[in-house]
């Protein structure tokens, strides 16, 4: 068992889970998105951006294009909270909104290299 597949495989999937937890809810109610889950989905993903740094194969880049696309929205989406929340000192419907859809994008990221990390395994040859 190569245990560094393993543990990129736990952080991808947790990296995925985390960012649906906060994804899922209504897009208008800021109640019902923790904004410690999403603090914990920019962690993991970091985390798991780094395990994609030492793959030097083609599938390596992609999963690691995907990753980095996943942190920028997760971050875009704390930082739009963050301004909001205090540069404006409401958060409105528009922004909780966009909150939420930049979580959304980075949720396809992760699924995106999900797949294709899952891919990646039932192609491998033992």
């Amino acid at each position: 068992m190569n245990m560094h597949k393993v543990m990129s495989g736990f952080f991808f999937i947790l990296a995925m889970t985390l960012n649906f937890g906060f994804f899922y809810g209504s897009p208008e109610i800021l109640l019902e998105h923790s904004k410690y889950e999403l603090f914990a989905a920019i962690v993991v993903n970091l985390i798991a951006t780094i395990f994609k740094f030492g793959d030097k194969t083609q599938v390596g880049s992609v999963l690691l294009a995907t990753s980095l696309v996943a942190d920028i929205q997760l971050i875009a989406s704390a930082s739009v909270w963050a301004f909001a929340l205090y540069g404006l000192g409401e958060m409105s419907v528009e922004a909780t909104t966009a909150v939420i859809s930049l979580s959304g994008g980075a949720l396809l990221a992760n699924f995106t290299s999900v797949l294709i990390f899952i891919g990646d395994t039932l192609k491998s040859k033992r």
